[in-house]
Order: C-alpha cells, then sequence, then structure tokens
C-alpha cells in the first residue's frame, strides 16, 4: 500500500506530480491501494485554498485515490499518545536548547538536555537515539548511507512553538494507515534514516523505501514552491502527464496522446516499471 502527501503551502507543480504519479504506479501496478495523506500541522506555511485545489489537480490528471484523505491537522490526539508512550519508556526528553545555542555548539545537537529532567514548558521533544540507523536499503537507488552525526543524533518530535515535527508526524500516519512502501522525492533520502529508528522505536516493522528523481531547474536547484515552480496547468492535462512518464523512464508510445487521461493511466500502471527511472535528478520540462 502506498500514499501521497502534499502539504498545502501552494498549488501542485511538475515535481509534485512525479512524486504523485510514481508513486500511484508503483501501489498500483502491485495491485495495492494508494491513500492520500494533506500534511497541514504547519498552519503559517500554508496558503489559503491549497488543499482543495490540490484535490481537484489530482482529479483532474486521472490520480484516484482509495478511501478517505487523510488530514494531520485532525490527529494532534494521536500524536499526542505517541509522545507520552515515547516519554515513559524514556525514549523522549525535553529540550530548551535555542538554534543559535546549538548552531554555536557545531550545528547538530549534542544531548545536552538529555539528563536534565526538564519539563515541557518552552521546550522541544527530542528521541532519545538509543539505536541509531546508518542506512537503508532503496528499492531504486540500492544502499544508502548517512553520516554516523546525522544517524546519531536526537532530533525534534515536537517544536518549541507547539507544532509537531514532520518526523513524529509522518511516522505515525503511515504506521496507522499500514503503509508497505513510501514512493517520493530523493529530498527526502536523509530523513529516511531517522524514520526507521523511530518506527522500530514504536515496535512497529519499517516500510519499504524508494526515492524518485527530483526534476530541477537549468541551475540545478530542486524545481519547488520556494523556487516558485508553476502550478500544473489544468487545462494541458495530456501533454504534462505524457512528459511526467517519458521523466520517469517509462518510454509511452506516441499514440498515447490521443487517448484519454484515464486510459493513459490504465496503460502506465498495465507497464510500469521501476527499474527504467532514472536514478539521477532529471531537468523539468522547458528548463
Amino acid at each position: 500500500m502506498g500514499r501521497f502527501a502534499p502539504s498545502p503551502s501552494g498549488p501542485l507543480h511538475f515535481g509534485s506530480l512525479i512524486a504523485a504519479l510514481g508513486s500511484l504506479l508503483q501501489a498500483r501496478s502491485l495491485g495495492g491501494r494508494w491513500l492520500l495523506r494533506i500534511e497541514d500541522i504547519d498552519p503559517p506555511r500554508e496558503m489559503a485554498g491549497a488543499t482543495s485545489l490540490i484535490l481537484q489537480t489530482l482529479e483532474t490528471y486521472g490520480l484516484h485515490w482509495d478511501g478517505d484523505v487523510m488530514y494531520q491537522s485532525l490527529r494532534h490526539a494521536r500524536y499526542d499518545e505517541v509522545m507520552a508512550a515515547l516519554y515513559r519508556t524514556g525514549d523522549l526528553y525535553w529540550c530548551s536548547c535555542t538554534r543559535r545555542e546549538i548552531a554555536a555548539r557545531g550545528g547538530l545537537y549534542d544531548g545536552h538536555c538529555r539528563t536534565l529532567g526538564l519539563a515541557p514548558a518552552g521546550c522541544a521533544a527530542r528521541i532519545r537515539q538509543r539505536h541509531p540507523v546508518y542506512g537503508f536499503e532503496d528499492g531504486l537507488l540500492g544502499a544508502i548511507t548517512v553520516p554516523p552525526a546525522l544517524a546519531e543524533e536526537d532530533f525534534i518530535i515536537h517544536r518549541r512553538d507547539g507544532l509537531y515535527a514532520y518526523n513524529l508526524a509522518v511516522v505515525v500516519d503511515d504506521m496507522d494507515a499500514g503503509i508497505t512502501e513510501i514512493v517520493r522525492g530523493a529530498d527526502l533520502l536523509e530523513p529516511t534514516v531517522r524514520q526507521v529508528a523511530l518506527h522500530r522505536a514504536l515496535g512497529n516493522e519499517p516500510p519499504a523505501w524508494v526515492h524518485l528523481p527530483l526534476a530541477v531547474l537549468a541551475d540545478g536547484n530542486k524545481l519547488s514552491k520556494q523556487n516558485h515552480a508553476p502550478a500544473l496547468s489544468l487545462t494541458e492535462v495530456r501533454p504534462t502527464l505524457l512528459q511526467a512518464l517519458h521523466f520517469l523512464g517509462q518510454q509511452p508510445p506516441t499514440e498515447l496522446a490521443a487517448c484519454s487521461i484515464t486510459e493513459i493511466i490504465q496503460w502506465a500502471i498495465a507497464h510500469w516499471r521501476l527499474d527504467r527511472v532514472p536514478k539521477q535528478p532529471q531537468p523539468a520540462p522547458g528548463c
């Protein structure tokens, strides 16, 4: 079972389409379900109307999800429950260190508050990293390793400002939804070891992982909302979908251009080959 989990910080762009399409094709080609989650746990970064636009865009491109949409904003009680369980087992502690203080001590957190027994007020919650994960096997890229200092860092799962951290929410959501394989962009390679470690701390078997190539601009930077990537067209859908299949190395036949969106998706599911997907970043169309 797979999923797509956009944040409502803006409309979907071509890079988002690659992640959504790749995850859907991988799940459906294996006979699995494909779920949709809106990662709306950071209100200051959200754009008004983005969630509705994301849903409309996915449906317009024939990327139809199974079941109900999951919204992280409705799952705070569940995140609190998991944090309480981690605290009881000694896997969570409270940290008062600021970013400036951590930067002054070298940039990576050094465990300064591990044994201080601080109260939650004004603090972030950190995972006590007892069993660091130094690497994992990616279904496309093979063996992935990260620097030991990154793997061993006690990372934040609840921020000082009261917001839940991405690594906590994504792991709990994937665990509760029964996600068995996560297909997403290669910009999320490094956080994977932290998420594997957290799955294990919660007694859950981690999912399998596939990280797709990033769509990049002419200067090599990732196509992203921060780089003002243009929103996906809701009128030029067929050519954009075919461009995405070419980007993923799937070699759609020219006659597919005359087919309906539904027929293009059906062809793509039937002919999906993960081993054809490039392993390196690829230029976004028009770049």
